[in-house]
């Protein structure tokens, strides 16, 4: 890219609307602009500046859309407070030309950006407080009312901005009145029915029916979808309508104007199907007519609200704003109560929680983090292993001890014949059942503990082993014939 020289003393023709002509000269550049152009001082008028093109390659349609505002400017009435008059708009004043004819910018009142900041640093505390930006959410709303009253006064001469975002905006940090420059870049509204186009547009600020339109074809739908965007973000700590939480963590994640695009407004009457509202999101405490008005913005088919209508909407609300007891920078709207309380509060209690984690020991296998070492992991590695040898071992011996035991039942059960006898085999089918439900329970209850059980067919084989001894026992003791136990021939 050429490096455009320094212009600073030079002189130009500035032509005005009521056709007067005058020699102006450049002085001091102050700020080297956009894709546009750049902004130098106007010597001997230190309220103007000018804006000088980059190149003169598009002379003749900078001329005729300059042409276009000078004679259509949208009514603005003047900005004062405490006596002081504020330039909410670079509106160009005059067209500038090169001794060859040439148009090479226009001359605008000098806005004073460094009383001004940007839309965006009034949506994330952090930044407020960075820059030092007052807390009252009364300002937030008032800003979003002066945005409002200047995209009205645009439409109502017939122009658009089009690439409508916070980043474009500024305001007056002490009195939230509006700063806009780049307004040669809106879409302006000539005679007879001409138009000159915007020359840019945004992402996540686009409305939906716009995704496979150009600038060009661009109009009043893109600035009330765009201004409802800032007014949401503007009243709901910086949070996008079009922003919130998927629902499924494996669903594929969308960009916000691809929400935007399949209408996932999170914030309706309605839930959405792709994702939930943002955690810290005040929607649920705003106006019932201002949540009215933002479904109409962003759902499906609604008629979106105008500029005009959103100006008179905060107008109101700016009137009946009710007074947070506990905290002299906040208000709110219904007697729901305070929306930035409960957010604040809520912040809290994941801070808690976060700080609550930090401070519970880290654990592995039951032992904390910070008590690990090669040493005691060796030593009670080497004392599981023993402990496991013990187990085994008495395992063993109790497995012996119970084939013992079954093996030699006989015996142990022969002195008590004739009492066995006496009671029946339906008392002793009982008794056996009850024995057999002893050892499965005793087996599934010390699974775990023993591990020679948890192999589960010497579990099996011990149940089954225990249960024909048992038979055996009962067969010869009660004298069943031996006939009663084979198959008929």
């Amino acid at each position: 890219m050429i490096e455009q020289p320094d212009l600073e003393n030079i002189t130009y023709s500035a032509i005005y609307a009521d056709g007067r002509f005058e020699r102006i000269t450049l002085g001091s550049m102050v700020n080297k602009g956009g894709a546009a152009g750049r902004i130098y001082l106007v010597k001997d008028y230190p309220l103007l500046v000018a804006k000088i093109f980059h190149s003169r390659n598009r002379s003749s349609s900078n001329r005729k859309k300059l042409e276009a505002m000078l004679l259509n400017r949208p009514d603005f009435p003047p900005a004062v407070k405490d006596g002081v008059e504020y330039v909410q708009i670079a509106w160009p004043v005059a067209v500038l030309e090169d001794e060859d004819g040439f148009c090479v910018g226009y001359l605008m009142p000098l806005i004073k950006m460094d009383e001004a900041v940007s839309l965006d640093h009034l949506m994330q505390k952090a930044i407020r407080k960075k820059l030092g930006l007052s807390e009252k959410y009364s300002y937030r709303i008032f800003a979003a009312y002066n945005v409002s009253s200047m995209v009205a006064a645009l439409h109502e001469a017939g122009h658009y901005i089009v690439d409508l975002k916070p980043s474009n905006v500024s305001v007056y940090r002490d009195t939230m009145m509006v700063a806009m420059v780049d307004c040669d870049g809106f879409s302006i509204k000539g005679e007879r029915g001409t138009r000159y186009p915007a020359d840019f547009v945004s992402e996540e600020y686009i409305y939906p029916e716009g995704m496979e339109q150009s600038c060009d074809e661009m109009g009043e739908e893109q600035d009330k979808f765009a201004l409802a965007v800032m007014i949401f973000k503007l009243l709901n700590s910086g949070i996008h309508p079009f922003s919130g939480v998927p629902r499924k963590t494996d669903s594929e994640m969308l960009t916000i104007q691809n929400r935007i695009a399949q209408y996932h407004y999170a914030y309706g009457l309605w839930p959405d199907t792709y994702q939930a509202p943002h955690p810290y999101s005040i929607h649920e405490y705003f106006d019932k007519k201002t949540l009215e008005l933002f479904e109409r913005a962003f759902v499906r088919g609604g008629v979106r609200p105008s500029a005009q209508e959103w100006k008179e909407h905060l107008h109101y609300l700016l009137h009946h704003l009710r007074n947070c007891p506990k905290n002299p920078d906040h208000v709110y709207f219904t007697s729901k109560g305070c929306g930035l309380c409960m957010a604040e509060e809520r912040f809290r209690g994941v801070l808690q929680d976060v700080k609550k984690q930090k401070e519970t020991p880290l654990k592995l296998r039951g032992m904390e983090v910070s008590e690990i070492s090669v040493e005691k992991m060796n030593r009670e590695k080497a004392e599981k292993i023993s402990e496991d040898a013990k187990i085994r071992r008495w395992t063993l011996t109790g497995v012996g001890v119970y084939l013992l035991f079954f093996g030699l039942l006989f015996k142990i059960l022969a002195p008590a014949t004739e009492f066995l006898q006496k009671i029946g085999l339906g008392i002793q089918a009982v008794i056996v059942t009850f024995i057999m439900l002893g050892i499965n329970t005793f087996i599934r209850k010390y699974r775990e503990k023993l591990p020679l059980l948890q192999n589960r067919a010497l579990a099996q084989m011990l149940q089954v082993y225990a249960l024909i001894c048992i038979i055996i026992v009962l067969v010869t003791l009660n004298d069943i014939p031996k006939g009663l136990l084979l198959p008929a021939l």
